[in-house]
């Protein structure tokens, strides 16, 4: 609010409106009320009562504060980010490097930026030409980048920093319809005429456990102890037991004994295991060379396994408690996601139901 006081200055009255004053009322032990005033919300408190000397003075020397603190650029925005356990704690090495390449280019731009214009309104213009300039190569991309700028700010804002975000609320420009995007048995069947055994084996890994990449390719012997895989999920430190069917059992003990040696679970040609780059150079080489006519990922493997496990008649908590989704997310999947095995559903209902009230 703006606070209008009225103030002697040698026997002269003169009238001023301070911007910005924040004011709350508490009530006191003995039942009586006082208000007390900030120079902003959230900033500190005034000294004395409006209209008096050291409540102008107060709020002038926090004012002349914040203005100091604004004394920078998006650079020191950056570092502060950096250095925050939202980047070094809440986030998984992987995702980490994928945000450090983005913010050399979010730095390039906008390094030198000063704090008062992040702050301006219009800032909010200038992040979205940006990003729409950045999604004349790649929409996905520069959603992404949007992502993490916005996440930038947020902790700026967050530590006090910055006052607003003019990134939030940004809405994203991809728009992904994978629908249809699962492994079905025969895409299955045309990369394993291709692919080498040990690719065929992460495949069949995934198919059967419902896991990142990362995570399967981390996996270690020690997980395994005949009978179910257990393991702690790197993005969100979730614990998960699996027990092994049938047919992944008899490839997993196959392989201990192939690899005794060997400490993690899946290992190129030669024994040693997977390097992420060699692994998904060698899956990419493999996609090619099969023809396969649609355009899928190594990750559709986990919504493919959720959708098989659907198919198979499992609950969303069954589903979940082998995944390490959770349940709003296995929902989210089978609803908007991976609905390829719509038709097999309804097959499936029809059945039911043709069995209790048909002829």
């Amino acid at each position: 609010m703006r606070l209008k006081l009225t103030v002697g200055l040698r026997g002269t009255a003169v009238r001023i409106r301070l911007k910005g004053i924040a004011s709350a009322t508490n009530v006191l032990a003995d039942g009586s009320r006082r208000t007390y005033f900030y120079a902003w919300r959230g900033g500190p408190r005034l000294e004395g009562k409006p209209g008096e000397p050291a409540f102008i003075a107060s709020y002038n020397a926090a004012v002349a504060t914040r203005r100091q603190t604004k004394i920078g650029t998006l650079q020191k925005l950056i570092d502060i980010y950096l250095d925050s356990t939202e980047f070094q704690n809440d986030l998984s090495e992987r995702t980490k490097t994928d945000y450090r390449g983005i913010i050399i280019r979010i730095k390039t731009r906008f390094g030198t930026m000063p704090l008062e214009a992040v702050e301006d309104r219009r800032a909010r213009g200038v992040f979205k030409a940006w990003r729409d300039g950045l999604a004349l190569k790649s929409a996905r991309q520069a959603d992404y980048a949007w992502t993490v700028l916005a996440r930038i700010l947020s902790v700026a804002k967050d530590r006090g920093f910055i006052t607003v975000n003019q990134c939030e609320k940004g809405g994203r420009i991809y728009r992904s319809d994978r629908a249809e995007i699962i492994w079905t048995a025969a895409d299955i069947e045309m990369f394993c005429t291709v692919a080498s055994s040990q690719l065929q084996f992460a495949l069949l890994l995934a198919l059967w456990t419902g896991q990142r990449q990362g995570d399967l390719l981390r996996l270690t012997w020690s997980a395994y102890d005949g009978t179910c895989i257990r393991f702690q999920q790197s993005k969100r430190n979730s614990r998960v037991t699996i027990p092994v069917s049938k047919c992944l059992k008899i490839a997993l003990d196959k392989a201990k004994e192939a690899g005794r040696t060997a400490t993690n679970i899946l290992c190129n040609s030669r024994g040693k295991p997977w390097t992420k780059d060699g692994f998904r150079a060698s899956w990419r080489k493999a996609y090619i060379e099969s023809g396969l006519p649609r355009d899928l990922h190594f990750h559709d493997l986990r919504g493919t396994a959720v959708t098989r496990l659907a198919l198979s008649g499992c609950t969303v908590p069954e589903i979940a408690s082998i995944t390490g989704h959770s349940l709003k997310d296995v929902e989210a999947i089978l609803e908007a996601h991976y609905l390829g095995g719509r038709i097999q559903l309804a097959e499936a209902a029809i059945e039911k139901l043709d069995a209790v009230y048909g002829e």
